[in-house]
């Protein structure tokens, strides 16, 4: 039986060992060095995007005011026209026509009034000679009042007849540029056809939505009156070369989005920016006293934001935290940190709650320099 006894107790003391071996291993594992930082407080800035809608400084759709066929196209798509300048011709014959018509009765009508007034004047004579009553010289002044007020209706016909004699020729009412032209030379167009468009791309406007928050964080930024410079990023993600500047603010909020459309104003002058394209306007706001630590020391929990913290002992301890505004690799924190605190900067994927570890503390501007941030 001795041989069995000597036996059982290597066997407990290798056991023994082995127990000891792990949880050496264990703690040693626990205590992994790790790399922690401390909040710090900083005034900074943050860029917010905003889905915009372009829109020309000007834009008219031109279309036919009378109907007839087109009898000449003079300027082609997507060329620059300037103001005044004639763009469409329809037919116009049947309208010269009637102008002619209506200025040859106008003609005949003051003709026929030059008559009446010399037959007055003679009548005017014989009534005072007593050679003719006045009922005579009131009959001829009658038909001069009557002719008079042909002569208006008349004047009125040439007018109109020069109006719409007029109307057969399109011209632009601002320089820009044609968009497309649908109907071509020889369509028959009736009053109201489109025949294109014309758009200013000078300057254009980009319309863009912010919420109510957003708005009064703008309003605290920014005196009444004061242009704010915003950047344009086109929809290719290339950042669009000329500054705007935020014109107008909406006079109301939109009830079904909350949200309030803001105006800014872009230079155009290499005419880059179309009537109806989009992008992204960039806004650059301030941010004073922000509470901050690196993107990589928050995890979520169940849509809860989380840090590790040490306590005195090195013990990690998992701690809910407030996230106010995201930054570039950073976070700013709202509540559950403050300066004092040891944050764990990585490996929070390597640790559970209530750990020990080796911290290494690396400042929060080591941090910031190696993200390439100041």
């Amino acid at each position: 039986m001795k041989p069995f006894v000597v036996l059982a107790g290597i066997s407990t003391c290798l056991i023994m060992l082995w127990s000891c071996t792990k949880e050496t291993k264990t703690a040693q594992a626990t205590q992994e060095i790790l790399p922690v930082t401390q909040p710090i407080i900083i005034d900074t800035t943050y860029t917010q995007e905003y889905v915009a809608s372009i829109a020309s400084l000007q834009n008219v759709e031109l279309r036919s005011k009378i109907g007839g066929y087109i009898e000449a196209v003079l300027v082609d798509e997507g060329k620059p026209v300037r103001a005044g300048q004639t763009l469409f011709r329809l037919g116009s014959q049947a309208y010269r026509q009637e102008l002619n018509k209506a200025q040859a009765i106008l003609r005949s009508s003051q003709a026929e009034a030059k008559t009446l007034a010399l037959e007055i004047k003679n009548t005017r004579l014989l009534v005072e000679q007593n050679v003719v009553s006045k009922s005579e010289l009131d009959i001829v002044e009658s038909k001069l009042e009557t002719l008079k007020a042909k002569i208006e209706e008349t004047e009125s016909d040439v007018a109109n007849a020069q109006l719409q004699l007029s109307l057969t020729e399109i011209k632009a009412p601002f320089s820009g540029v044609i968009g497309r032209i649908p109907n071509k030379t020889g369509s028959l167009v009736d009053e109201g056809t489109l025949l294109t468009t014309l758009s200013n791309n000078q300057d254009v406007f980009a319309y863009f939505n912010v919420t109510e928050k957003e708005y009064l964080d703008f309003t605290e930024q920014n005196e009444v009156g004061r242009r704010r410079s915003v950047k344009l990023l086109l929809a290719n993600g290339q950042p669009y070369s000329q500054t705007g500047v935020i014109e107008t603010v909406d006079s109301q909020f939109d009830k079904s989005t909350g949200t309030i459309a803001f105006r800014a104003k872009f230079p155009n002058p290499k005419q880059v920016l179309k009537n109806g394209a989009s992008g992204k306007v960039q806004l650059t706001n301030s941010l004073k006293n922000a509470l901050i630590i690196p993107q990589k020391s928050v995890f979520e929990v169940q849509d809860r934001n989380c840090v590790y913290v040490l306590d005195a002992e090195n013990k990690v301890s998992q701690r809910n935290v407030q996230i106010t505004q995201r930054l570039p690799q950073l976070y700013v924190i709202g509540a559950g940190l403050t300066t004092t605190d040891k944050v764990l900067y990585e490996g929070i994927q390597r640790v559970t709650d209530g750990d020990l570890v080796s911290p290494k503390l690396m400042p929060m501007r080591q941090v910031m320099a190696g993200m390439g941030q100041k």
